[in-house]
C-alpha cells in the first residue's frame, strides 16, 4: 500500500506536468463548455421554461457541469492510448512500481483539471445571471458530487483507452456513449417534455441523477437526499465496474 500511495502521487504528478506543458488543451477544454452557457443562455434560454425555477440559467449551469465532467474525459482516453501506442506504459511496466498507480495517478490528475474547468464554467455562469441559493455546505457536497461522478467517468474512459489503443480512435469511441447520456438528460431541458419512451431512459440514467442532484443542492428547488444518493450510487457502481475492468485489462495485456 505505502508502495501503491508513493507511486500514485509520482504519476498523477506526472500527469498534471504535461498538463501544464500544454495549456492549450486545458484552454480549450474550458472554451467549449462556456459556449455552450452562452449559446443555451441566449439563443434557445429564451424558449425554454423550466417549472420550479424562476430563471432557465439556474437550470442550465448544473447541466453543463454535469457535461463538461464527460466531454473532458474523453481526453483521459486518448492519454491512455497514447502512452500505449508510444512505449511508455510498456516502460513503466517494467519499472519496480504499482501498475495500478499508472492508471490512479491519470484519474486523480483528470480531478484536478476538472476542479479548475468547472470554476470557470461556473464563473461564466454567476456573470450570465445563475445564482446559488443553498448554504455552503451545500453547495460544497454539490461540488463533490459532480467531481465524484467525474473521477467515476475517467476510469470508463481509461478503460476505452486500453481497449482501443489509438489515440485518435480513443476519442471517437469515447464520444460515442456520452452524447445519448448526455442529450438525452435532463442536461438542457425536462424530461417531462420528452416522448414516453425516451423520457423513461432520460428519468433513470446517471447524467440525470447527478444534475438533478446539482440542482437540488445549489437551488434548493426539491429535497437534495434522494438525487444524491442515487447519484452518489451511480458514481460508485461506474467506478467500481470500469476500475476493475480497465485493472484486470491492464495486467493482462
Amino acid at each position: 500500500m505505502r508502495r501503491f500511495l508513493h507511486d500514485t502521487v509520482v504519476m498523477t504528478r506526472r500527469s498534471l506536468l504535461l498538463m501544464a506543458r500544454t495549456p492549450q488543451v486545458v484552454i480549450f477544454a474550458s472554451i467549449q463548455p462556456m459556449l455552450f452557457v452562452l449559446l443555451f443562455r441566449y439563443v434557445f434560454g429564451g424558449s425554454i421554461r423550466v417549472p420550479g425555477y424562476g430563471s432557465y440559467v439556474d437550470y442550465l449551469i448544473p447541466g453543463i457541469i454535469v457535461q463538461t465532467t464527460l466531454f473532458g474525459g474523453s481526453s483521459v482516453a486518448v492519454a491512455a492510448a497514447r502512452d500505449l501506442s508510444y512505449g511508455v506504459t510498456d516502460r513503466f511496466r517494467s519499472l519496480p512500481m504499482s501498475r495500478a498507480a499508472i492508471l490512479t495517478g491519470r484519474t486523480i490528475a483528470y480531478v484536478v483539471r476538472n476542479l479548475l474547468t468547472l470554476s470557470l464554467v461556473t464563473l461564466v455562469g454567476m456573470v450570465v445571471g445563475f445564482r446559488f441559493h443553498t448554504s455552503i455546505p451545500h453547495i460544497v457536497l454539490a461540488v463533490g458530487v459532480a467531481l465524484l461522478f467525474g473521477y467515476a467517468f475517467s476510469w470508463f474512459f481509461t478503460l476505452i483507452g486500453l481497449l482501443v489503443r489509438d489515440a485518435e480512435a480513443a476519442q471517437i469511441v469515447g464520444f460515442l456513449p456520452i452524447f445519448p447520456l448526455v442529450f438525452a438528460a435532463s442536461t438542457f431541458a425536462s424530461p417531462r417534455t420528452m416522448p414516453p419512451w425516451l423520457r423513461w431512459f432520460a428519468e433513470h440514467q446517471p447524467v440525470t441523477y447527478v444534475a438533478d442532484a446539482i440542482r437540488a443542492l445549489t437551488q434548493g428547488v426539491v429535497p437534495a437526499t434522494s438525487p444524491a444518493l442515487h447519484a452518489v450510487a451511480w458514481s460508485a457502481g461506474v467506478m467500481l465496474v470500469s476500475g476493475v475492468l480497465a485493472v484486470r485489462r491492464f495486467r493482462t495485456m
